[in-house]
């Protein structure tokens, strides 16, 4: 859920390769192809000629070193993975010259005969027809593409799902109620039927120019994040024709074989925890399959000195990178501390505990570390481990990393004590130092820059009103009425930054600097692109106090985007909330469909549907399973003894 400035994007966030028989359409190119391979191959045999030769020249510091006279030569090992002396030592015996020279033979034997099987081999190759030599290329390709395909279709280890409770229903009894329910599930049909219409396969739509639309954090591919983020909305709303489209177009065009560098933290969020909470819901394999792919091709990124991950990863090399902005090459603490929940799921389903080793080395480094008043700052330096800009959040940057804490806990069926212990201390130094009541008493949470707090919340803080009431329950020194009292008081300032705009829609970030409260002054920070979070507190604070407010203020913001946002062929967001009459970004993001709308039905819902002690959701608002450690279900996966 952390947005760079320059980067519209989701949530609490930073804002093709044809692996099929290839085709030979143009006669230039394939003489290029088959030029090149034989002038490889000339050029291997040359290689191998020069070594050879090389080899056989007179190597004075062997006869040196024989002709030294000692009994006995130390040569002290040098461990290169370490970079320092191994105690054991590699021991030459002076007698056994003989013996030595014997074995050099056999290696120039060796290489001699090789060297002459390729040039011999360069030789049958060269009176071969091209056609002959693109026949070969050809078998060779089909022959690397069938193994590819045989290693994707590698059966995962069957794993006993837990038991899962609340995937249906969630009728609210209430006339009034399922009629604003069916609303918001008029609305995601809405705004799906036009992406299936204008964007199928794009990453998102534009509902305005009516095609399709990306940025940097999905890459150059059409990845149809839409589709992967929706699908389990679609399912809890009982939209199974639109489901089941989804699910075909995963199974025969989703393709993580791409040369393309995308967001390792929103790749992980959006992707894997949509194909999880899908494989969750339905029980279709083809989901688990897919976000173990992904898995797979998002390893790379954690090839760094300190373990720390990458922001970026090219799917197809591997090769990693952080955003230029993000202070001196720094990793972001939102994108690297948001990938516990769907890694110990990956771990818990293949029975690998890879995923699990590496967001527990995040955790177990971060303890090492000194925090400035207790406090994580955004950035740390993936080839250091230190800190970079002393700049701490609750909204972009930071978000996320506190809330996976807290659901870490709730997710191993509050068996993970550690990572409750985490949570609690930062909170503690969260609402020490951060946390703030204004001049006309709303609380805010304000962000700390170098030794100084800046009097602004973002749109993307807004979110923690519904994570302080979610962690109440366990909380340290009895203190669970407190948090449940501070949940709702955020809620009312998020609340009051959407009632002080002209269309009832919150903007990006807002002020308590004076006389001004609640409201932007910046041009750049009044848009609003369908984000959820404020809507997500509401429905958290419903679900734990059932106070009626929460509901009203829910519907409001509804009717709100469906006046303001829709358009004839989707959603949109706006530039300006304080304008009445706004102009349109022409972006329908992906998580609009994913959070906003399937928090606004979960709300109009009874709360048997996904209920909070069988199910905790991911940052995207995919819901995940508890594991329950106590449960033998678990305690026969390998991954998890």
């Amino acid at each position: 859920m952390t947005t760079p400035a320059l980067l519209p994007l989701s949530g609490r966030r930073i804002p093709p390769l044809n692996l099929g028989p290839p085709s030979f359409p143009h006669h230039r190119a394939t003489l290029r192809l088959s030029e090149k391979f034989i002038l490889l191959l000339i050029l291997s045999a040359f290689i191998t000629l020069c070594f050879g030769a090389f080899f056989f020249l007179p190597d004075s510091s062997k006869h040196k070193r024989f002709d030294l006279g000692l009994e006995d030569v130390l040569i002290p090992h040098v461990d290169a993975g370490k970079g320092a002396k191994n105690p054991g030592v590699f021991l030459i015996h002076g007698p056994d010259e003989h013996r030595h020279r014997e074995e050099e033979e056999r290696l120039r034997n060796k290489i001699r005969a090789d060297h002459e099987k390729a040039l011999e081999e360069a030789k049958e190759k060269l009176k071969k027809s091209r056609e002959e030599i693109r026949a070969e290329i050809q078998t060779e390709k089909n022959k690397v593409v069938q193994e590819m395909k045989t290693k994707e279709k590698k059966p995962l280890p069957p794993v006993p799902i837990p038991n899962l409770i609340g995937t249906h229903g969630g009728d609210p009894g209430d006339n009034d109620l399922r009629e604003k329910r069916e609303k918001i599930k008029e609305m995601m049909k809405h705004a799906w039927d036009n992406y299936r219409t204008y964007g199928w396969g794009h990453n998102e739509l534009r509902p305005i120019a009516r095609k399709g639309h990306s940025t940097n954090i999905f890459g150059s591919s059409q990845m149809g994040a839409t589709i992967v983020d929706a699908l389990d909305t679609l399912y809890i709303m009982g939209l199974h024709d639109e489901f089941r489209d989804g699910q075909k177009w995963i199974e025969n065009n989703l393709d993580f074989s791409v040369n393309s560098e995308v967001s390792v933290f929103e790749v992980n969020i959006r992707f894997i925890g949509g194909l999880l909470a899908a494989y969750y819901l339905s029980g279709e394999e083809i989901f688990k399959i897919k976000a173990v792919q992904l898995a797979e091709k998002l390893l790379p990124a954690f090839n760094t000195p300190t373990g720390i991950p990458w922001a970026m990863v090219n799917l197809k090399s591997g090769v990693g990178r952080n955003w230029g902005w993000a202070s001196a090459g720094s990793s972001i603490l939102a994108e690297f501390g948001t990938l516990h929940m769907e890694f110990v799921h990956l771990s818990y389903l293949t029975g690998d505990p890879v995923y699990y080793k590496k967001v527990m080395h995040i955790r177990k480094l971060l303890q090492r570390m000194d925090r400035p008043n207790g406090l994580y700052p955004n950035y740390l330096n993936p080839r250091t481990g230190r800190w970079g800009q002393y700049h701490t959040s609750v909204g972009g940057l930071g978000d996320s990393f506190y809330e996976y804490l807290l659901k870490a806990w709730l997710m191993s069926d509050k068996t993970d004590h550690e990572a409750r212990k985490m949570y609690d201390d930062a909170i503690e130094a969260i609402e020490k130092h951060l946390i703030r009541k204004s001049r006309g008493g709303l609380t805010f949470i304000g962000e700390w820059k170098n030794g100084h707090l800046e009097k602004k919340m973002g749109h993307l803080a807004c979110f923690a009103g519904g994570m302080f009431v979610l962690g109440a329950d366990g909380s340290r020194m009895d203190k669970a009425g407190h948090y449940l009292e501070l949940g709702a008081e955020i809620a009312r300032t998020c609340h009051e930054s959407y009632d002080r705009t002209a269309l009832k829609l919150g903007p990006e970030s807002f002020k308590f600097d004076g006389a001004v409260e609640a409201v932007a002054v910046r041009q750049a920070e009044k848009y609003y692109i369908l984000r959820p979070e404020v809507i997500e507190t509401y429905w958290y604070l419903w679900r734990f106090t059932h106070d009626p407010r929460y509901r009203e203020w829910g519907w409001e913001a509804a009717l709100a985007i469906e006046k303001y946002c829709r358009v004839s062929s989707g959603f949109s967001g706006v530039k300006d909330v304080y304008s009445s009459t706004p102009t349109h970004d022409d972006v329908q993001q992906s998580f609009f469909l994913a959070e906003t709308l399937k928090y606004l039905y979960l709300l109009f819902s009874s709360d048997d549907l996904l209920p909070l002690d069988h199910w905790v959701f991911n940052t995207e608002a995919h819901p995940l399973p508890v594991l329950h450690l106590a449960n033998t279900t678990l305690s026969r996966n390998p991954a998890v003894r």
